[in-house]
Order: structure tokens, then sequence, then C-alpha cells
């Protein structure tokens, strides 16, 4: 069965990606699943040559900022009240000053220039963002925002078996994966806010029906139409319901008037309460994967990482030197190939194979290695070969 996440790419008009507030989860993948997953969106996925303007990140980004800082404030007052809260809260609360980090890293991480070259994709629900944030929001949906090191490097290699992703789509995996684990944590606070919010209209409602002084039936009616006839938020009518359950006679029409309204609804209580304490249960696992997550992404050797699912390490390592170099060697040749791709307007794997064959063809030992038609004196020669031509910016 495909999931929600699949059968978007390609339907028309494209939905965006931040009309929900419901938490961004799909049915939980194991590893060989999730691969299965991974193949199947990127065959999906197309990426444009003429990028939709207007899509970007940072503005969701600063948004989802503010709505955290607001969640955070609310909790902290509650608390601060002597106010019971859940573990979501909870989580929120005590590792706020991480989720400022994560944020402060992916605006550091993720300038305008280095964005603008990252491939859009050309339908879906993702329609003119970073081909590289859908693989992520995947990862994260059919997880439950639980980041594994070693699932993420099975789900991207088996994403390349059907289409490779670019060098610097593979450096932009944990700047994407961070801020759709910001986006989560945003939806999570909200409903924390929001529900919290509702709980106490319960309770304000309940304390004036259970007061020393019980409202008359004409008071009663007043109070209700306060909450119009908009379908009640379940949190406000569990509220109500555990408040009112086995109490005074006097707060029975109220009882009854929520269960109308729940019947109209096409609910009843039993189904609500189930629901609740279900949604709440599951805010409170995301929340703490959430948390769990940010911690462990900051704690990976990312170019450790890029390097075991990079396929451009994996054409240059057997056929020359390249796994003998250090890192920073490494780092040269990857970005010659990005640049020089860019240029040639042709793929970074045929840029890898191209200079190793010309590395093959050549006839001292130095010209053998591939860097030097990548970075060193063969590199005017290469690029004519692939037909490079540099950047205006870069003219004399």
């Amino acid at each position: 069965m495909k999931s929600a996440i699949l059968r978007a790419f390609g339907r028309a008009p494209p939905a965006v990606p931040w009309n929900s507030e419901e938490s961004i989860r799909e049915e939980l993948f194991g590893v060989e699943r999730l691969e299965e997953h991974a193949e199947s969106l990127a065959a999906a996925q197309r990426v444009t040559a003429r990028p939709i303007t207007g899509r970007s990140l940072t503005a969701r980004l600063k948004d989802n900022e503010t709505v955290l800082l607001d969640a955070y404030r609310a909790i902290a007052r509650a608390v601060g009240e002597g106010r019971a809260v859940t573990p979501a809260a909870e989580w929120l609360l005590d590792n706020y000053p991480l989720v400022e980090e994560q944020i402060r890293e992916i605006r550091g991480d993720l300038p305008p220039g280095y964005y603008r070259q990252l491939p859009k994709l050309a339908g879906g629900p993702f329609a003119g963002y970073p081909r590289v944030f859908g693989v992520a929001w995947a990862f994260v949906a059919h997880t439950d925002s639980r980041f594994d090191p070693a699932m993420l490097r099975r789900f991207v290699r088996a994403y390349q078996r059907v289409q490779p992703l670019t060098i610097g789509e593979l450096w932009a995996v944990a700047i994407t994966l961070r801020i759709v684990l910001v986006e989560n944590l945003r939806r999570g606070a909200r409903r924390i806010v929001t529900s919290r919010t509702a709980r106490q209209e319960a309770d304000a409602l309940a304390d004036r029906l259970l007061g020393a002084e019980a409202p008359a039936a004409g008071q009663i009616a007043q109070l209700l139409e306060r909450h119009g006839a908009a379908p009640l938020p379940e949190s406000f009518a569990v509220q109500l319901v555990q408040r009112l359950r086995d109490q005074d006679p006097k707060a029975t029409p109220v009882l009854a008037w929520l269960e109308e309204r729940l019947a109209a609804e096409g609910k009843n209580v039993e189904q609500i309460v189930h629901d609740e304490h279900r949604r709440q249960g599951a805010t409170n696992v995301t929340v703490r994967n959430v948390i769990t997550s940010m911690r462990l992404i900051s704690a990976v050797d990312w170019a450790e990482m890029v390097e075991s699912v990079s396929l451009i390490d994996d054409t240059l390592r057997p056929a020359s030197g390249f796994a003998a170099m250090d890192f920073a060697t490494r780092n040269l040749y990857r970005s010659a190939i990005e640049e020089l791709a860019r240029g040639a307007r042709r793929p970074e794997l045929e840029i890898a194979q191209a200079a190793l064959a010309a590395a093959a063809a050549a006839g001292t030992a130095r010209e053998k290695d591939p860097g030097y038609h990548l970075i060193a004196r063969g590199r005017r020669a290469f690029e004519a070969s692939i037909g490079y031509r540099a950047p205006v910016r870069s003219w004399p």
C-alpha cells in the first residue's frame, strides 16, 4: 500500500506542506519496507530545471521558531502557576535550549546560495522545494521522528538505486532532517497549547456549574451559547465529561447537551475519550522522539555519513587512490566534480566517470590520477572535453 506521501506526488493542484497541523506521521516502517518506500519515492519524484519561485524553507522556519517560543512560554507559565502538564509539554520545557540551538544551526548551514543550488521538485506537495527536503520528510514520517543513522544510510542508499542525489543534497540531508523535526515539534507544541486552552475552558465551565451557587437553567443556556455551533474541540469535550460525570444531577443537562452535539458530528462520548487519550499518547511519543533525534543528529559524524552514501565516492574508490587520501583532498575532488557538473550541465556521476576515463587514457603516472584532471594541470583540457562553461561571475 502506498503511503500518503507517495500518493501525493503527481496530484494537481499540489498541496502546500504547511497546510496541516497534524503530526508528520505515517505508517511505521521497518528497515526493509523503508528501503522499498525509498525506491518508490525516487521513481515518483521529478526535479524541475525551472524552479518555482517563492518556496522558502527559511520563512517557515522563522514561523516555527515563533510558535515554539510562544508554546514554551505558555508551558513555563502553567508550571509556574503549579498546574499539571503533559509529558510532551515537559519534554519541550526541559529541552527548549536544544531546540533553539537546532534552529540556529539550520540558519547557519543553509545559506541562500546553497539553497538555490539544491535540485527542486517539479510536482506533488513539495513542488518548488528541494528534493532532499521531500526525502527527509518521508524518512521522518515513516519512523515517527526516530533518528537511526543505520536506517537513514540504508534509506538514502535505496533511494539512489533509482535516482542519484547530488553531493550538495547529501550534505543537506542533516539540515533538512532538522527542518522537518522542527516542523513536527511545532505541530506537537501547537497541539499541546490548544488542547490545554480547551481543557481550561472546560474547567471554567465545570467550575461555574459545580460551584456553591449553581446557575439556573437560563444561565446554563447562556453559558452553552458561547460555544456556538462549530465542532467542539475534543480536548474540551473530554475534560468536561471527566469533570461532570458522577456529579450533581444539576449538571446532567449539560452532559445531555454535550452528547447531542457529539451525535450531530457522528461521535459519542466513549469514542472521543478513547481518541483523545490515543492522540495525547501519540503526541508524547512523537515529541520525545523529536527531541531525542535532535540530540543524536548533533552527535553524528556527517562527513563519514555523506561519504558512506556518496555514489561519487563509490565510483572513485575502486579505480584510483581516492580511498587512501585524507578527507580534505577527497572533498576537493568532490567539490571540483560539483562545479564541473554545474558548468557542463551534466550529472555528477558522468563527470566522475569522465575523469576516470581521462586518467585511464593518460600516459604518465601523475596524469593517471583523476585529480590531475579535476583540480590540477589537466583541468583546462578536461573542461573542454566535457563542454564546461564557467559561470559569468568567474570571468576575469
